[in-house]
């Protein structure tokens, strides 16, 4: 078990900007499912119950006002197949939302995780077991930097692009971007436990 003090293979605690430019763009490039059938339901939770580790993030429209804040729009999950996209406008998919996320079996990996539980309390009732906060997993083993893109280019050597951060997550139809931007992130969170999992650091 590698301790705090010493991070395997050379790992760095922090990534400058000039380090991260230069750094190969990752994207997710699986299926990717934007549920929206009472079919994408049933796959969605199919695979879901089959998985013990699922990369989890969510997505808010963004407040240009100070004061002014909106409720999360989106739920990403990510398992080994495919990414699922939950648009928080269709309430058919709290239920298995809840499931997942009351699951004691199935690892829920993300950042900020408490803060994004905290939303989404306020849009349907569930409660969290196993959830695995990476940022404070990071800051545990003394990463000085523990947001996702700087631990996607420190532990896995790629760039996420920020892309369609600001973009109108509560549209009605995601475009292209969007979906792929959202992927991304949930299917990083996913990769990042994996990675950890592989170095040791998840004690």
């Amino acid at each position: 078990m590698n301790s705090p003090s010493s991070l395997p293979d050379g790992l760095a605690r922090s990534i400058s900007r000039e380090a991260m430019v230069a750094l190969p763009i990752g994207r997710y490039t699986g299926r990717t499912c934007v549920v929206a059938t009472r079919e994408d339901l049933e796959e969605a939770r199919a695979d879901l119950r089959e998985e013990r580790v699922v990369g989890l993030d969510t997505e808010t429209r963004p407040a240009f006002k100070k004061g002014v804040s909106h409720l999360p729009c989106l739920v990403q999950v990510a398992s080994a197949r495919a990414v699922y996209l939950f648009q928080l406008r269709r309430a058919e998919g709290f239920p298995l939302l809840a499931e997942l996320l009351g699951e004691a079996r199935i690892v829920k990996a993300g950042i900020s995780l408490a803060d994004d539980m905290k939303s989404l309390a306020r849009v349907f009732a569930f409660g969290a077991e196993n959830l695995l906060d990476l940022g404070e997993l990071a800051r545990r083993n003394r990463f000085a930097q523990t947001g996702l893109r700087n631990l996607a280019g420190m532990v896995l050597a790629f760039r996420i692009p920020k892309g369609a951060q600001t973009s109108n997550w509560a549209a009605p139809q995601l475009s292209d971007a969007q979906i792929a931007y959202a992927a991304t992130d949930a299917w990083a969170c996913r990769e990042l436990f994996l990675r950890f999992q592989s170095l040791g650091l998840l004690a």
